[in-house]
């Protein structure tokens, strides 16, 4: 249930029509939580129906006039809401992690190939992190807000460390001879 607080969190960062949003979000809150752009439109639907957001009043005529929305009261007091409660950590569902201990029983032709693929996408996804970082978080930069925005993706750039760590020492692994 959190893609309406992405979008409520996205919004008070920059009210945007729901084309800029869906842009936004493959440029940022994509990287670490996902949505199609058909969920995101439907979900912006479900947020004005629910008094959290309103588009924002347009001068043009309404017809093929592409809605910004602005987040209300209301969307606020949800998304601090939100933010403040409690949450257990969720389970990791990796399908390589699976696809590896399927090949435990049933033998593993291609592991290798695939895990250094994901070891090649893990690489390049933490070097545009990294290229993030430089550009958007300068030494100067340290207000509160671009403090937790850095953290989050230190996270990010945290997580693709250990991805690369972890395939590395299994590629190597996989290379010694068997007993």
């Amino acid at each position: 249930m959190s893609l309406p607080h992405a979008i409520l969190t996205a919004l008070l960062e920059k009210p945007s029509s729901g084309l800029e949003l869906t842009r936004r979000f493959d440029r940022s809150i994509g990287y670490f939580w996902s949505a199609t752009h058909q969920q995101i439109y439907r979900e912006l639907g479900k947020l004005e129906q629910a008094g959290q957001i309103r588009a924002l009043p347009s001068k043009q005529p309404a017809r093929g006039q592409k809605k910004e929305y602005e987040v209300l009261p209301a969307g606020r007091e949800a998304l601090s809401a939100w933010v403040a409660r409690s949450e257990d950590p969720k389970q990791i569902r990796d399908p390589l992690l699976l696809r590896m201990r399927a090949a435990a029983v049933v033998g593993a032709p291609g592991l290798d190939a695939e895990l250094r693929r994901h070891l090649g996408l893990h690489r390049r996804q933490l070097a545009e992190y990294l290229e993030i970082e430089k550009r958007d978080f300068p030494p100067e930069r340290n207000s509160d807000e671009d403090r937790l925005r850095h953290l989050v993706l230190r996270g990010g750039i945290d997580l693709e460390n250990f991805w690369i760590g972890w395939l590395t020492r299994a590629l190597a692994q996989d290379e010694r001879p068997s007993p």
